[in-house]
């Protein structure tokens, strides 16, 4: 019976044994078990029972001949292992060779990676360019793997730009990481977004969770054209993205929406917001990351389908409109989560981890929130979601188009520090009214903030 403790006997004490078991397996499941279990192999072992399975036609084969043959790591081998990488019919054995020849760490092997620089498999050339950065501070290999930058292909350019065109050091801005300035700590500014941004330093906030005005579905939100409410939004992500810190994220909550019919010869469109947004955000420098979905009971949205079911009949099918999606972006960053991550000390990251139940997958079941101010009010536990999952303890956590102030709210009852800005002044007022109540915990009026425009950009100069 074929084990692994067969294996590791044979290679131990009957090499010449191991060798028959290799050659006279003919059953793929069989060659499978026996190279994944090989293990360290020993200087002298006879690889010319190994060299004819790189022609085996199960691609598994293929690939662990090609890794155990690099485990020798053999300069008369790398010919034959090149020529796997420059011409199996598999890519994931392709790009296997070429690791093969990179773990090497061989000078005598830097023209055969570096003629792999130029493969048409993204994933090859990138392999290639991980064998070669370990000898980088070669000059030729470094003016070589430099003018990478300009490959079509953003695994290659992102690979190079990491290595020779960014900044290592942390971010660039004068506070550290989990620092925020202070004057906007708790803090609701009444005025266009746009305007406010501008006074607003880099890097300031953390995380920004948001649901923009949707186009022309209220009285608050019309705008001229589609791609003038396009334009409105990517100016305002613009500058969100100037004041995020590096690497941290951007949470859009959208929906495609209808704009009804304007009488019974005319038909109603249809607006696929969070797709052509994302298009825009992707392109201005935010990283996708996620596609969450917010799903709500049926009882809960406009009934679309009535009419079908009325009728049954094919081409008038309009199902209920059920989900909206939560959209997580992060600023584009050649550092990975682990440099945010130890930004902070200990105690807050202890402070900060998520306990009891959390959401494991990406369809999120949430009952909507109504309220009698504002028609499209964020419900506290998808606040509570977001700002638990995407920020620590002490962090500044943005909405621009802040409503009725959810996102403040369960921000602060998280141990974060909130900045709002809302253009409509009967939100502001609303907002401004449940401090005077002193009805929320969000709205003490010794921490929070209420300031215009023209107050909110005096604080600023003064804070300069």
């Amino acid at each position: 019976m074929l084990t692994k403790e067969l294996i590791r006997e044979l290679k131990q004490t009957n090499l010449s044994e191991l060798y028959s078991l290799i050659r006279e397996r003919q059953n793929s499941k069989d060659l499978v078990f026996v190279l994944e279990n090989l293990g360290f192999l020993p200087k002298d072992f006879d690889v010319s029972v190994i060299t004819p399975l790189l022609y085996h036609p199960n691609n598994t084969v293929r690939l662990l001949a090609v890794k155990n043959l690099g485990k020798l790591a053999r300069p008369e081998h790398i010919p034959e292992i090149f020529e796997k990488a420059k011409h199996d019919d598999d890519s994931i054995v392709r790009r296997e060779a070429v690791s093969s020849i990179g773990r090497m760490r061989s000078k005598e092997n830097i023209s055969f990676l570096t003629k792999l620089l130029y493969d048409q498999d993204p994933k090859v050339v990138v392999q290639a360019i991980r064998g070669l950065l370990v000898f980088k501070e070669d000059e030729e290999v470094r003016e070589r793997l430099r003018f990478l930058i300009a490959h079509p292909n953003e695994m290659v350019q992102s690979a190079i730009r990491r290595e020779f065109f960014s900044d290592k050091n942390g971010d660039n801005s004068n506070q550290s990481h989990p620092i925020s300035p202070d004057f906007m700590k708790n803090l609701v500014v009444c005025g266009d977004v746009r305007e406010i941004l501008k006074t607003v330093p880099d890097q300031s906030v953390h995380l920004t969770f948001t649901s923009p005005p949707y186009y022309n579905a209220r009285d608050y939100s019309l705008y001229e054209s589609y791609n003038t409410y396009l334009d409105f939004l990517m100016e305002v992500f613009n500058g969100v993205h100037r004041v995020t810190k590096e690497g941290r994220f951007l949470i859009v909550n959208t929906s495609p929406i209808i704009i009804p019919r304007i009488s019974r010869s005319h038909s109603s469109k249809r607006y696929p917001i969070p797709f052509d947004l994302h298009a825009r955000l992707v392109q201005s420098g935010w990283e996708f990351i996620d596609d969450i979905v917010w799903l709500k009971p049926e009882t809960t949205v406009k009934n679309r389908i009535g009419g079908f079911m009325q009728h049954k009949k094919p081409l008038g099918y309009k199902p209920n409109s059920v989900t909206e999606y939560v959209m997580v972006y992060r600023k584009q960053t050649e550092k990975l989560l682990d440099w945010n991550m130890r930004s902070y000390d200990e105690k807050t990251i202890q402070e900060s981890r998520v306990s009891g139940n959390y959401e494991t997958t990406n369809v999120w079941k949430i009952d909507p929130t109504f309220d009698k101010v504002h028609s499209a009010v964020f419900p506290a536990e998808l606040c509570r979601r977001v700002v638990q999952y995407y920020s620590y303890k002490g962090d500044l956590v943005f909405d621009p188009f802040a409503g009725s102030g959810t996102v403040g709210r369960v921000a602060k009852s998280l141990g974060r520090c909130f900045f709002l800005t809302e253009k409509d002044e009967s939100y502001f007022e609303y907002m401004k009214s449940k401090a005077q109540k002193n009805s929320s915990p969000m709205f003490d009026e010794k921490q929070t903030k209420f300031f215009s425009l023209n107050e909110f950009i005096d604080s600023t100069k003064q804070e300069k």
